[in-house]
């Protein structure tokens, strides 16, 4: 299996990818540079793939890295969690995917008319859907939490879920009963996540992101 490791250094992350005779896919322009004998591999999709891609806020060609070698992927002032498919299907948030192994498959999952018609992103909302066995890397603003879901509810007022199981269903709604209450609160929209599975969630970014944001405002 492919190596994935998270490095932290000068107050940047970044992901230090080891290949033994095989191959891993990554985000478009991750890689920052390799060594070694390394074959790197892109082909464009169907047009009605590449459409779909768009729609799902997703590039729409991913390299694959193949042979003996090491990748280094591009730094963030956020961070990267790796996470251990078990042959469950999930479904990844825009910007979230980095990096994958071979054996995992990406594909696209659509949600609910309603839950698209509801987070204003028209009638089609379509998301990443990785499947199969092997690492996957996810990009995030902060730590990340697992949370088992057993037939319960998880709710965010906000993007604070990075990828969820396939069993867990997502919809929009107020966060009370009534409109007035909703507007009381502050808090119109409430992320509905439930059923039974795990979520990952990013509920608070690292310091260096906040600090990064802070001085990108200062500058404009």
């Amino acid at each position: 299996m492919a190596r994935f490791e998270v490095i932290d250094d000068e107050g940047v992350s970044f992901v230090k990818v080891t290949l033994s005779d095989e191959t891993v896919c990554t985000e478009s322009g991750a890689l920052c540079y390799l060594f070694g004998d390394v074959e790197v591999d892109a082909s464009l999709p169907s047009i009605g793939r590449a459409v779909k891609n768009v729609l799902a806020h997703q590039s729409i060609v991913r390299p694959t890295y193949s042979g003996t070698g090491t990748l280094y992927l591009e730094s963030s002032v956020g961070g990267f969690e790796v996470f251990d498919m078990d042959g469950s299907s999930w479904i990844l948030e825009p910007g979230a995917y980095w990096a994958s192994e071979a054996d995992v498959s990406l594909n696209l999952f659509r949600e609910r008319v309603m839950t698209s018609l509801f987070t204003g992103e028209g009638f089609i909302l379509l998301r990443t859907k990785v499947s199969g066995s092997g690492k996957i890397v996810l990009k995030t603003n902060g730590p990340v939490e697992l949370i088992e879901l057993h037939n319960e509810r998880l709710a965010t007022d906000g993007s604070y879920v990075l990828a969820r199981s396939e069993g867990v269903s997502y919809r929009v709604r107020r966060s009370t009963r009534s409109l007035l209450g909703s507007f009381l609160t502050e808090e119109r929209r409430l992320r509905v996540y439930e059923g039974t599975g795990r979520v990952l969630v990013s509920s608070y970014p690292y310091w260096r992101q906040l600090l990064h944001a802070g001085n990108t405002a200062t500058r404009v």
